[in-house]
């Protein structure tokens, strides 16, 4: 169950009640492609940053340990020791950055496994068996996510197969919902909007895709290839034709001016591995840009990595430690970068909410925004 407590322009305040707990909205989930954070941050981590929900990989853990695995040790809740939301993504991403290694048909996707090359099939049918093996909290449809530079025809063609597939998943998702063995069968269902950056293939999509009446709707093929603005145009253009009442997902988006100006335009899950990816290298979020703790210029800097920040990172060390820790190649300092950049993350959502019950979200966007802008003073 899904609820809006409170709008302010089109960005809306809400609270979506699952089998796993309550999850506030707006909300940044945090990315652990195979079942972990990369980082060496575990799940008694994620609880200490404030994490409400996990997202992981259907693909990947698929390829390992495999799902059937995952389900024998009690589903993925169990097997990570997570207690709360999680969200597993359909493969369908990687239908796209497997390119290479795939052959996609209307029975769905042949693949190689990236791992050792053995010859994979997915479809519709598959993925949904393979998610409710899995146990997530939410189960994201199976579909093509497009180049957004592909051609008008192609986009067109692989759209109206990915809404056939989405039937498909629906019905093998209520199947599966009702069998014994079932260890989820409260397992929720996101369909996926496409349509690369042709607003008018999107808005298409997001009507037939808004009667097959899902849990919540994601938009799927934005920050492939194609410019902020463009990006900001098609939320505009499509999130009016997604059920107001349903959680709206920005799929693997993005920086966090990326995630202010989505909310703005009514968007309320977001996921990206910009904050950890860029923790494993040395760049850190703050309230005045990113910093990159490589830079001679911290080599005695005494300060924590900001000194507004309650991550544990910012609670215990210096600019100085960790930037020794990153150029002496220990694990530590690639694991403190990204707790804080996940901490930031999270908390920034936190003031996203407040901001919005307040009334005052634009003005806490244009603060942030300006913030980030200014970049460090050192």
């Amino acid at each position: 169950m899904y609820q809006i407590i409170k709008k302010d322009g089109n960005a809306k305040r809400a609270v979506m009640q699952t089998v796993h707990g309550t999850i506030q909205t707006p909300v940044f989930m945090n990315v652990g492609t195979a079942a972990a954070i990369k980082g060496a941050v575990a799940t008694t981590d994620l609880r200490e940053i404030g994490t409400q929900v996990e997202l992981s990989n259907t693909y990947h853990l698929h390829v390992r340990p495999g799902d059937r695995i995952v389900k024998e040790l009690g589903g993925l809740h169990k097997f990570m020791n997570w207690d709360k939301p999680i969200l597993t993504d359909s493969g369908g991403f990687q239908v796209f950055s497997l390119a290479g290694l795939r052959k996609i048909k209307e029975e769905g996707v042949y693949f190689n496994s990236h791992v050792d090359g053995r010859k994979i099939f997915m479809g519709p049918e598959e993925s949904m068996q393979i998610q409710s093996n899995l146990a997530s909290t939410i189960a994201m449809a199976f579909d093509e996510c497009v180049p957004s530079l592909a051609d008008r025809s192609y986009v067109k063609a692989s759209v109206e197969r990915t809404t056939r597939w989405l039937g498909r998943c629906k019905a093998e998702m209520n199947r599966l919902n009702t069998l014994e063995d079932t260890i989820n069968r409260n397992q929720l269902l996101f369909g996926i909007n496409q349509g690369g950056i042709h607003a008018d293939i999107r808005i298409e999509h997001a009507k037939a895709i808004s009667a097959m009446e899902l849990d919540g709707y994601a938009i799927g093929g934005l920050a492939v290839g194609e410019s902020h603005e463009e990006m900001y145009h098609i939320i505009e253009e499509t999130v009016p034709f997604l059920p107001e009442g349903k959680p709206t997902y920005l799929m693997g988006v993005g920086t966090p001016a990326n995630i202010l100006e989505a909310v703005d335009r009514g968007v309320d899950f977001f996921d990206c591995v910009y904050p950890s990816r860029n923790g494993r290298h040395g760049h850190v979020y703050t309230n005045r840009g990113k910093l990159n703790l490589f830079n001679a210029k911290y080599e005695t800097d005494t300060r924590p990595i900001s000194e507004e920040c309650g991550c544990p990172a910012c609670r215990n060390y210096s600019r100085a430690y960790i930037r020794h820790l990153l150029k002496a190649k220990e694990m530590l300092g690639m694991r403190l970068c990204v707790l804080h950049n996940l901490y930031f993350y999270n908390n920034m959502m936190s003031e996203i909410r407040q901001a919005i019950e307040q009334g005052q979200y634009r003005e806490y966007k244009k603060m942030r925004l300006d913030g980030f802008a200014q970049g460090e003073q050192v």
